[in-house]
């Protein structure tokens, strides 16, 4: 298979995106004190219509985030006081995840910092670019959402073979 200079270009947009994502998780702990992964998990908590909380399975979906991963995550938060999870009133296996009065309180107190952050995160980016960035970004998330190599390439079945 010939490459051409698109996937040149795709090589560094998903290396900027790796990039992108190492820098946001650094400086929010820096910065906010806390993991991406802890203010995304407010932030939906914080939603209108999350007030009574929402389900394990659905928050990992909504943050696209494994189980493993949101179950660490969440037991620090429950250690801080930040959430709880209680049996789900419809589902007695199920969990739901709610945000305690201290966990509302603590993220009130972050909001100044947050808009800082994103005031500072997006200084250089005009707001009609920041808005075409958004609407790109999400159509590269659905289109990854959709990727599925069901078979390597011949190019690399062929390498495989000649070892």
């Amino acid at each position: 298979m010939k490459h051409d200079e698109r996937d040149g270009v795709a090589n560094r947009l998903f290396f900027r995106l790796f990039q992108t994502g190492n820098t946001l998780q650094r400086q929010v702990q820096n910065e906010m004190g806390i993991s991406t992964v802890q203010w995304a998990v407010l932030g939906a908590l914080s939603r209108q219509g999350y007030e009574q909380g929402i389900s394990f399975n659905k928050l990992t979906e909504y943050l696209v985030v494994s189980r493993q991963s949101l179950d660490g995550v969440l037991k620090r938060m429950e250690r801080d006081k930040h959430v709880l999870r209680i049996p789900h009133p419809d589902d007695g296996r199920a969990r739901l995840v709610v945000m305690t009065k201290q966990g509302r309180e603590y993220w009130e107190q972050l909001q100044e910092k947050i808009y800082e952050f994103y005031a500072q995160g997006l200084k250089s980016l005009p707001f009609d670019d920041a808005v075409s960035l958004l609407h790109y970004l999400n159509r590269v998330q659905t289109d990854l959402a959709d990727v599925s190599l069901e078979r390597i390439g011949p190019e690399v079945e062929q390498l495989i073979k000649q070892e």
